[in-house]
């Protein structure tokens, strides 16, 4: 927290030193995350009241982590690490943020409802593009890490909440991403394709906290539909597979860190069997 000046008079919340030499908006998120990780594990409240500054600071005037200030730049994937990291805040039953502002659980439901509105069905069959606005490099990109998070929010929602229509989503995310060829038979998962290419050339470069998401969200539509249907039984080998055997660390420290804290709340998530 040495290098965080957002709670700072003048300065604002959430976000962190920003490029060349700092870092990205979704860092930022994936960090409160990683502090509300924190205080569940050791119950350490020194961080918790500017994490929650923090994470209610960037919701934006709607209510789902779109805010003015990232416009320029925001994709799907920025803004799902948001929506999970206040997935987190509502799964751990961190502070409630104060009276009149947005509930953790209901900012994880905003985040999600907007990316069901940008599924796309009009090239490859469906998908998340990378970028949500059109004059954004990458608009034609469909990758696995926004699609990833859209399945990590379904799955963990479902579980959350019991209502189906989540993990009807999570299913539907799944089966569009293998079935483009974005996660190999050997649970490889690649960062995306070109949506006009029809998504036939799949970009295969690697990330780790791309299997970090993915993993997650197998645990959890692993725990919301145990035992698993046969048309699901390909998250059930993902998940297996990757508590197995050690993720090739592709990426930059975030990422790495990202699969770490995932990989330790998978563990805890399936039912025993």
């Amino acid at each position: 927290m040495t290098f965080y000046n957002g709670n700072i008079s003048g300065n604002t919340p959430g976000l962190l030193p920003e490029p060349p030499s700092g870092y990205y908006w979704w860092e930022a998120g994936a960090m409160w995350g990683t502090l509300i990780d924190y205080w569940f594990i050791t119950g350490d409240t020194t961080y918790n009241d500017v994490t929650s500054q923090a994470l209610l600071f960037q919701v934006g005037p709607n209510q789902d982590y779109m805010p003015p200030n990232q416009t320029k730049d925001e994709g799907n994937d920025d803004q799902g690490f948001w929506g999970m990291s206040a997935m987190t805040a509502a799964e751990t039953n961190f502070q409630n943020p104060p009276a009149g502002q947005p509930q953790w659980l209901a900012l994880a439901q905003a985040v999600f409802n907007t990316q069901a509105s940008r599924w796309d069905n009009t090239s490859c069959g469906g998908g998340l593009k990378w970028q949500i606005f059109t004059f954004n490099n990458g608009y034609n990109y469909k990758n696995s890490i926004s699609n990833g998070c859209f399945f990590n929010l379904g799955a963990r929602l479902a579980k959350y909440t019991g209502n189906q229509t989540y993990a009807d989503w999570a299913e539907k995310t799944w089966n569009w991403v293998w079935e483009i060829g974005l996660i190999d038979d050997n649970y490889y998962i690649f960062d995306g394709t070109d949506d006009t290419q029809n998504c036939s050339e799949i970009n295969h470069v690697q990330f780790s906290y791309q299997a970090g998401v993915y993993l997650l969200g197998a645990a959890n539509m692993y725990n919301y539909v145990c035992p698993l249907p046969p048309h699901l039984e390909e998250s059930g080998g993902y998940l297996t597979k990757h508590h197995r055997q050690t993720v090739q660390p592709y990426g930059k420290h975030a990422h790495r860190a990202f699969l770490m804290r995932r990989w330790q709340f998978s563990l805890k998530t399936p039912p025993a069997s």
